[in-house]
C-alpha cells in the first residue's frame, strides 16, 4: 500500500493541450502493403474497415489509435522512429510485440483459453473435436506482459487530466489496472465486446478476482446487453461481495469509494462507410453479377467468422431440414455462406471448417441436381464491395450463432437492403424495401431486432420452422419489419455509439482532478481508493498527543468488524485484545465503552474478564458503566407489541430463503442472511424491508438494513443517541469529556459519528473536546479518519496505552516520592 498520490507519479505537469481520446485496441486500424523501397519495408495507410476506426465515430478529435502492427507488418522490429512517422501520419500509435509475446498472448491466452470460457466452453468440455485450453499460468504472464506494453504506450501519450482513454475488448482486459497503476487519476473507459459469462462459469477462472478487479479499475464499463451486464454485476456480487445501485437510469457499482459506471449499449454500424461502398460501381456491378446467378430464387445468406461457436453446422442441418420437409422448395431456395477468415489458427477451427465442407457436400447430394447447388459456401476472402453486394441481393438474413457478443451482420444487411442498388425495386427511391432476418436468441443485437424471426439455434427444427416463417412472409410483413430495423439501424449507428459512451466518460470521470486518491495493493491487486477530502488514515502522530495531553477521556469501540474481524465464527475475545482493553481501562482518566448491536448476554459473557469495561448492548438499549454495575435502559414511550407483526413476516422470508434466520433481541428482531445466496439474500431482503415498511407504517420503530441484515428496533433506540446519553451522563458528573475516540465499520456506526461530529443544537456537547471519529475500512463515511481493519485497531489502542505508560509512570513516581504530597 502507498500513500495518497497528489499528482501523477514523478513526471512534471503536462502544458495545457487540446483533450484527445485515446482508443486502445489489439490492432491499428491501418493496412500494410509490403514495399522494399519504403524506409520500414511496408506502405501503411488508414483501413477504413477496421473496427477501431469505425468505433471512434462519434468521439470529438483529437483521437489518438493504440493498438499492435498490422499482422502483416507484425514482423518489423521495435522503431521509434516508425512510432512517430505514424503518429504523425495517422495518429496510430504503435505498441511493438515480439512473434513469440504476441503468439502466447493471443493465439495461447486470449483466442484458446480466454474467449472460450467468456463464450461457455469450459476446458474440458468436447466440442466438435476441439475446445478451450486448460489455464496455463506461463500463457496468463505473456498476456500481463503484453498489456503492459500497451500501457507504457498510452502512459507515454497520456494527459490524465484532459484526455479520455477507451480499451476495447478482453485482449486488454488487464490494462484498467495496469494503467491504474501508472496514472492513478486517468481516465478510463472499457467496452467488452464478448460476452460476459454467467457467474457460475466465470468463476471457474483462476484469476477470476484479477479480472474483476480489472474492470473496476475502469471508471466504465461497458456490454452490448443487460445479460452480460447482469452477468457482471452478479459475479461482483458473487466473488468480491460488491453491491450495485441504479440511479437515474445509470447502474454503478460500489467500489472502495467510487460509483463504476455500468453502460449498457450495442455498437451499431458506419453508416457512412456502408453508403460509400453501396454507391460505388463495383457494389452495383457485383449485385447485378449475383441478381443473373441467382434469378429466380430465394437467397438464404450467413456470413460468419469460422469458429466453434457460430453454429455454422447448425444452419446448414436445419437447411437440410427444411428441405426434406418442403418438397415444393427445392430448387427455389438456396443457403449462401461465406466463411470468414479464421482469426487465429487452431484444431478446433480446422475440424470446424472441415465438418461444414462435408455437410455441405452431403446435402448438394442429397438435393442438388445440374445448375443448382442447395448451399453455395465461399471460402475465399471478398472485399467489401462483394460482401455488401451479397448483402443487398439476400431475401433472407440468416444468424444461428450458439453464443456471441453482438454480431452486427443483421444490422449491415438491414443497411444494405434499405439503400443498396439491389434492394426492393434496384434502388429506386421512393419503392419500399423488404427484409427479413432469422436470427439466434443467444446473439446480442436480438433485443434489439425486435421484427427478427428468433429461433433456438440448438433446435435443428426451430431453425427449419424459422427459415420457412421468413420465406413465406407477405410483402407487407417484410417491409413492415425492414422499415422497423432501418428506423433503429439508423438512430443507433456507431457514431451514436462513440457520442453516448464519450459522454458517460466524462460523467464518470467528471471528480478526478478533486479526488483523494489512496493507492492500494500491488500487482494485478491494484486499485485506489477514493477518499472524502478530509479523510485520512488514523496515525499515532494524530492522536498520541491529544491523549496524552487531555484529562477526561471517552473511548467508545464497536465490537465486529471493529475489534474482531469479519468472516469469523468464534467471536470470543483473544487475550491480547483483553489485555489491551484492561489496560485503557486501568487509566482513570478513560471511560471505555464497548457499543454493539448485540445482546448483552452475548456480550458480558465474552468480555467478563474486563473489570472497568462499559458495554451499551443492542444499539445502547441496555448500557452498563462497568462488570458489577447494574443494566440500564431508558423508558420507551412505546411497548414492543410491534414485535407480534414483524415475527411473522421475518419468518416468513426466513423459511423462502435458504441460509437465513431471525435473531431475536428485547427490544429488536433481526433477519439475517449472510449464509445465503448473495444475490437471492439481497433481492429478498430488500423485499423484506419494503414489506416491513408497509406493515409497520403507523408503528414507532425503525426498519434498517446493515451488513448482511434487516433489523427492526424502536425509533428511539440507536446508537447516536446511546453516545449522547453517555455524554449527558459524564457531564450531569461534571466531568465532560475532553477527548473522544470513536470506531466503528458500519451503517449503524455512522450514527455515533454523526453524534461527535454534528452534535444537536440541544445537547450539551463538550465543544472544545478533541474528537476522533474513525471508521474501520475504506470507504465513504462521516467520520474523519480510517483504520485498515481489526488489526489495526488494536495496534492504535496497544499505541496509545503504549504513548502513555511513561508519563503514567512518571506521575506515579512523584505522587510517591514527594515529601510535600
Amino acid at each position: 500500500m502507498s500513500s495518497p498520490s497528489p499528482s501523477d507519479g514523478e513526471r512534471p505537469p503536462f502544458p495545457a493541450v487540446e483533450a484527445r481520446r485515446i482508443v486502445v485496441t489489439h490492432r491499428l486500424p491501418l493496412r500494410a502493403e509490403p514495399n522494399p523501397e519504403s524506409p520500414h519495408g511496408f506502405d501503411f495507410s488508414l483501413d477504413a474497415d477496421a473496427l477501431p476506426l469505425q468505433l471512434s465515430r462519434g468521439l470529438p478529435n483529437p483521437v489518438v489509435f493504440v493498438g499492435a502492427l498490422p499482422s502483416a507488418a507484425a514482423s518489423i522490429p521495435a522503431s521509434e522512429k516508425l512510432a512517430a512517422d505514424l503518429l504523425e501520419r495517422f495518429s496510430c500509435s504503435p505498441v511493438f510485440l515480439s512473434a513469440g509475446l504476441h503468439e502466447d498472448f493471443y493465439d495461447g491466452f486470449c483466442k484458446h483459453y480466454l474467449w472460450p470460457m467468456l463464450h461457455y466452453l469450459l476446458p474440458h468440455t468436447p466440442y466438435n473435436g476441439g475446445g478451450g485450453e486448460n489455464f496455463n499460468q506461463e500463457l496468463y504472464r505473456a498476456f500481463l506482459t503484453a498489456n503492459t506494453k500497451y500501457a507504457d504506450r498510452v502512459h507515454e501519450l497520456l494527459n490524465p487530466d484532459e484526455d479520455l482513454v477507451f480499451i476495447h475488448d478482453y485482449h486488454l482486459w488487464a490494462l484498467p489496472t495496469i494503467l491504474r497503476h501508472k496514472s492513478v487519476r486517468a481516465r478510463i473507459g472499457f467496452f467488452l465486446h464478448s460476452p460476459f459469462p454467467s457467474s457460475e462459469l466465470f468463476r471457474a477462472i483462476p484469476v477470476r478476482e484479477e479480472l474483476l478487479r480489472a474492470l473496476l479499475n475502469a471508471d466504465l464499463v461497458g456490454f452490448h446487453t443487460y445479460d452480460y451486464a447482469r452477468h457482471f454485476l452478479s459475479a461482483c456480487c458473487r466473488m468480491l461481495g460488491l453491491s450495485n445501485h441504479s440511479r437515474r437510469g445509470y447502474i454503478g457499482v460500489d467500489y472502495s469509494g467510487r460509483a463504476v459506471v455500468v453502460k449498457i449499449l450495442p455498437a451499431g454500424v458506419d453508416m457512412g462507410q456502408l453508403r460509400g461502398v453501396l454507391a460505388s460501381p463495383e457494389t452495383a456491378a457485383k449485385a447485378k453479377e449475383i441478381a443473373t446467378e441467382f434469378a429466380g430464387r430465394k437467397v438464404l445468406l450467413g456470413v460468419d467468422d469460422i469458429d466453434l461457436f457460430k453454429g455454422i453446422g447448425l444452419k446448414l442441418l436445419a437447411m437440410e431440414k427444411l428441405l426434406e420437409s418442403q418438397e415444393e422448395m427445392r430448387g427455389r431456395v438456396v443457403l449462401v455462406q461465406i466463411n470468414n477468415p479464421a482469426r487465429s489458427p487452431g484444431r478446433d477451427i480446422d475440424t470446424v471448417r472441415a465438418e461444414a465442407h462435408a455437410m455441405r457436400d452431403r446435402i448438394n447430394g442429397r438435393f442438388g441436381e445440374p445448375g443448382y447447388d442447395p448451399i453455395v459456401m465461399i471460402d475465399e476472402p471478398l472485399t467489401m464491395h462483394e460482401k455488401l453486394a451479397f448483402y443487398t441481393s439476400a431475401d433472407i438474413c440468416i444468424v444461428t450463432a450458439v453464443r456471441d457478443g453482438l454480431n452486427r451482420m443483421p444490422y449491415i444487411y438491414t443497411a444494405c437492403r434499405q439503400e443498396g442498388p439491389i434492394a426492393g425495386g434496384g434502388g429506386a427511391p421512393g419503392v419500399p424495401r423488404e427484409s427479413a432476418i432469422v436470427l439466434s436468441e443467444f446473439v446480442g443485437c436480438s433485443p434489439s431486432l425486435s421484427g427478427a424471426v428468433r429461433v433456438n439455434p440448438w433446435n435443428v427444427e426451430d431453425v427449419a420452422q424459422g427459415m420457412i416463417t421468413a420465406l413465406t412472409l407477405n410483402e407487407q410483413d417484410r417491409q413492415m419489419r425492414q422499415e422497423k430495423h432501418y428506423r433503429y439501424v439508423l438512430t443507433h449507428d456507431v457514431a451514436y455509439w462513440g457520442r453516448s459512451l464519450d459522454q458517460d466518460l466524462q460523467m464518470a470521470s467528471k471528480d478526478h482532478a478533486s479526488m483523494n486518491i489512496l493507492s492500494v495493493g500491488l500487482a494485478m491487486k491494484f486499485r485506489i481508493v477514493v477518499l472524502g477530502p478530509d479523510f485520512q488514515k488514523l496515525s499515532p502522530g494524530d492522536i498520541n498527543p491529544s491523549y496524552n495531553r487531555t484529562g477526561n477521556r471517552l473511548i467508545l469501540l464497536d465490537y465486529d468488524g471493529t475489534m474482531m474481524p469479519e468472516g469469523i465464527i468464534v467471536r470470543y475475545p483473544s487475550q491480547e485484545l483483553i489485555d489491551v482493553l484492561n489496560e485503557l481501562c486501568s487509566d482513570p482518566k478513560n471511560t471505555v465503552f464497548v457499543v454493539s448491536g448485540r445482546r448483552k448476554d452475548e456480550l458480558a459473557g465474552w468480555l467478563a474478564p474486563c473489570e472497568r469495561l462499559g458495554i451499551s448492548a443492542e444499539h445502547g438499549y441496555f448500557t452498563r458503566w462497568s462488570r458489577d454495575s447494574p443494566w440500564e435502559s431508558p423508558d420507551l414511550v412505546v411497548g414492543l407489541d410491534w414485535k407480534n407483526i414483524v415475527e411473522p413476516v421475518m419468518k416468513h422470508y426466513a423459511d423462502a430463503t435458504d441460509g437465513s434466520y431471525i435473531e431475536a433481541k428485547e427490544t429488536a428482531l433481526v433477519w439475517h442472511y449472510e449464509e445465503a445466496d448473495p444475490d437471492f439474500g439481497s433481492c429478498q431482503a430488500k423485499e423484506l424491508q419494503d414489506h416491513l415498511l408497509s406493515v409497520l407504517a403507523k408503528e414507532p420503530v425503525s426498519v434498517k438494513s446493515g451488513n448482511k441484515i434487516v433489523e427492526v428496533n424502536p425509533q428511539e433506540v440507536g446508537k447516536g443517541t446511546a453516545v449522547q446519553n453517555l455524554i449527558a451522563s459524564m457531564g450531569a458528573r461534571g466531568s465532560l469529556p475532553d477527548f473522544i475516540l470513536c470506531v466503528g465499520d458500519d451503517g449503524s456506526d455512522e450514527d455515533m459519528f454523526a453524534a461527535i461530529t454534528k452534535p444537536s443544537s440541544n445537547f450539551a456537547f463538550p465543544k472544545s473536546a478533541d474528537i476522533f471519529a474513525c471508521t474501520v475500512g475504506n470507504k465513504p463515511s462521516l467520520a474523519k479518519y480510517y483504520l485498515e481493519d481489526s488489526d489495526d485497531v488494536l495496534k492504535m489502542l496497544k499505541g496509545l496505552t503504549d504513548s502513555s505508560r511513561p508519563v503514567r509512570a512518571l506521575q506515579s513516581q512523584v505522587s510517591f516520592e514527594d515529601p510535600f504530597e
